[in-house]
């Protein structure tokens, strides 16, 4: 090769890949959530596999089932995720919880019920059977704890050294109730946007291990299954657009992924955006925006404007919408852009993130 696959930029821990257009070979940062994952979504299997429904890029895939005999057919939601989280242990979870939370929230954002569980586990050889016990009973738990039953399953092993330990991958099933449609394609200008709660909380808390990080007060991961404040929002509020969970790339991804879909403007007001102030003061020392931290138990929701205050009253009657806020507006100006009007006056554009921020985090 005559020119560099990847360009490097500076970060709290070395260099940061970022991808380049016309790399001809996979690189961290085609996992991070951002810039380079949507463009390998585009560029690679949009193309292969394209239809209609998997091209509009929801967080799930809702179709309807074949139907027959005058028998109306179901709507099911599904949805599949890998997890691949270093270390398999943090505050607040493990990779086994994560699993489970992460799939099913992908489909309540959705609208739909989440019902079934599917789960491949890759086994790195040497993998003690305690760990792996502590995983299969985390599973256990949060599923029991979201709703679901997990039906089916699949492991391979691998060699010592090509696995870290495990990965995972869960597909999830639920029903897609009639007349429920909810689509980051559904924005309208003066629409608010809402979050449930602080950002970033999922991100520094893997960061605070691997890195030593001390606080304050105790940080854990936010994860957590969705479900039931899904359901106390759309009691609240049956008009909502878009729901989208804001993991890889955080905030700034979710948010930029609705504004290209859409085909409007989002105008962010950095005060009104709850950070906790850990969380803030390590995202400083280490050059990172909140905005592009994941997050695993928090949903942004967008509303009509007349809807708004009951949703985010809604959504704060609930133990995981007790910080949630209204932190910005969809706008007709600058379409496809996501900007952020600071608590000094001043407004920058927030973009997806172009490298990896921090690999292996969910």
């Amino acid at each position: 090769m005559d020119e560099p696959i990847e360009a490097t930029l500076p970060g709290p821990f070395g260099t940061c890949p970022m991808p380049r257009a016309d790399a001809d070979r996979v690189l961290l940062g085609h996992g991070g959530g951002g810039r380079a994952t949507a463009d390998l979504i585009g560029r690679l299997f949009v193309p292969a596999f394209g239809n209609e429904v998997l091209a509009a890029l929801e967080d799930q895939a809702t179709v309807r089932l074949p139907g027959g005999d005058g028998v109306p057919a179901p709507r099911i939601a599904i949805s599949t995720d890998a997890f691949v989280v270093r270390p398999l242990f943090f505050p607040g979870g493990d990779i086994g919880r994560l699993a489970v939370h992460g799939t099913i929230n992908d489909l309540v954002v959705g609208g739909a019920e989440p019902l079934y569980l599917a789960a491949a586990f890759i086994l790195e050889e040497g993998l003690a059977l305690d760990d792996l016990g502590r995983i299969v009973a985390s599973m256990r738990d949060s599923c029991a704890e979201a709703g679901v039953i997990l039906v089916a399953g699949d492991t391979k092993v691998v060699d010592r050294g090509k696995g870290d330990g495990v990965y995972i991958t869960t597909t999830g099933v639920g029903l897609a109730p009639e007349g429920r449609s909810l689509s980051i394609r559904d924005a309208r200008p003066g629409d608010r946007i809402l979050v449930s709660g602080t950002i970033g909380d999922h991100g520094i808390a893997i960061m605070s291990v691997r890195e030593g990080i001390e606080f304050e007060t105790a940080l854990e991961s936010d994860t957590a299954p969705l479900g039931g404040l899904v359901r106390a929002m759309l009691g609240a509020c049956p008009g909502i657009r878009a729901m989208r969970d804001p993991t890889r790339g955080g905030v700034s991804a979710a948010l930029n992924e609705l504004a290209a879909a859409s085909r409007v403007g989002v105008t962010l007001l950095e005060g009104s955006i709850p950070v906790r102030p850990e969380v803030r003061g390590a995202c400083e020392m280490l050059g990172l925006d909140p905005l592009d931290v994941a997050n695993e138990g928090k949903l942004l929701a967008v509303s009509p404007p007349e809807d708004a205050d009951a949703l985010l009253a809604a959504m704060r009657s609930h133990p995981l919408g007790r910080d949630a806020a209204i932190i910005g507006r969809v706008v007709a100006e600058h379409p496809g852009m996501v900007t952020l009007r600071s608590v000094v006056g001043g407004e920058r554009i927030v973009s997806m993130l172009s490298g990896e921020q921090l690999p292996r985090i969910c």
